[in-house]
């Protein structure tokens, strides 16, 4: 069995209620509620692979508005004791998932201003989001393998988003295809 996973219900609007071969969690969003979300159901139940959908904000220009796979999270919103951007006091600075793909940075606040995506690109990231590095360090404390899928919502500049309930629902149906066709259901 294998676990589907997403910060908010709007991100899988495009996905049935039910799916074969997999559970469904809805952590809402961010990354405290994503840590509490995903060690809950990892504790509660054996998975062979958590799979995360999801939306996230393009800052690499290169990156045009697809689906994702995610390589290495990274988080921009904190600073070590040395005031170094994207160094956690405890964490490790990179979690990468073991596959090909894109780095994202993850943090509790919106990114949507030059100035914000500047300072996140200075760190790696192509992509950013609220739980991706949450998810994938939970995943690893389980030893569960994880895949992170990624939908790109806006360009993580300012009035990023018009309208979001549309946006969103044409993300959930990016993310169906892409399951249907590499998972088969």
């Amino acid at each position: 069995m294998k676990l589907l996973v997403a910060a908010l219900d709007s991100e899988l609007t495009a996905f049935p209620a039910e799916l074969d071969g997999f559970d469904r969690l809805v952590t809402g969003p961010g990354k405290l509620k994503a840590a509490y979300g995903l060690t809950r159901a990892l504790d509660a139940a054996d998975y062979d692979e958590v799979l995360v959908v999801g939306t996230a904000g393009a800052i690499d220009p290169e990156l045009d508005a697809a689906v994702y796979d995610i390589s290495a999270a990274i988080q921009h919103d904190v600073v070590d004791l040395d005031g170094i951007v994207g160094r956690h006091i405890s964490l490790p600075e990179r979690v990468s998932v073991g596959r090909e793909g894109v780095t994202i940075a993850t943090g509790d606040q919106f990114v949507d201003g030059a100035d914000a995506v500047d300072v996140v690109r200075s760190l790696g990231a192509g992509l950013v989001d609220m739980e991706t590095y949450a998810f994938v360090w939970v995943a690893q404390q389980f030893g569960v393998p994880i895949r992170v899928l990624r939908a790109v919502s806006d360009r993580a500049q300012d009035d990023a988003i018009t309208d979001w309930r549309e946006t969103v629902a044409a993300c959930s149906a990016q993310l169906r295809d892409v399951v249907r066709a590499e998972y088969g259901v």
